[in-house]
């Protein structure tokens, strides 16, 4: 399966390469947003692992204008955000996959794996306490 990455943060595209090792084809790594459009429908991916905050165009508009430029890429948000209304934000662009940095270990391949059986994956996440 081809795989294209985004992320703003130049190590992180790396440390997933490495985790998806043989399983995967990494076609092309990218830094905003704008790049992800313009190699996401020049690379035609299987799966598309996005950032939601990225410069130029953040990875949710980012994803929107994919899907509506007819990209069947499958495309799964890996983000430090685990606020619902992220979640639902991205979903509603078509979004197969939703994960936390914190669970990308644990998370990353079984999302790539139903998304590409057109399922969804949500990450879990703790909720915090908060001291007042």
């Amino acid at each position: 399966m081809r795989i294209l990455l985004a992320d703003d943060h130049p190590q992180f595209p790396e440390f997933v390469e490495a985790l998806l090792g043989p399983s995967f084809e990494i076609v092309g790594k990218v830094g905003d947003g704008q790049s992800l459009l313009e190699a996401g429908l020049k690379l035609k991916p299987d799966v598309i692992v996005t950032d939601i905050s990225m410069p130029v165009l953040n990875g949710i508009e980012a994803a929107g204008q994919l899907q509506r430029a007819g990209c069947p890429a499958r495309i799964i948000f890996l983000t430090v955000h685990s606020d619902p209304d992220f979640v639902r934000c991205c979903l509603a662009t078509g979004a197969l996959g939703y994960i936390t940095k914190p669970r990308v270990a644990l998370d990353l391949i079984p999302a790539i794996r139903e998304a590409l059986a057109g399922r969804l994956y949500i990450s879990r996440y703790e909720t915090q306490k908060r001291h007042i």
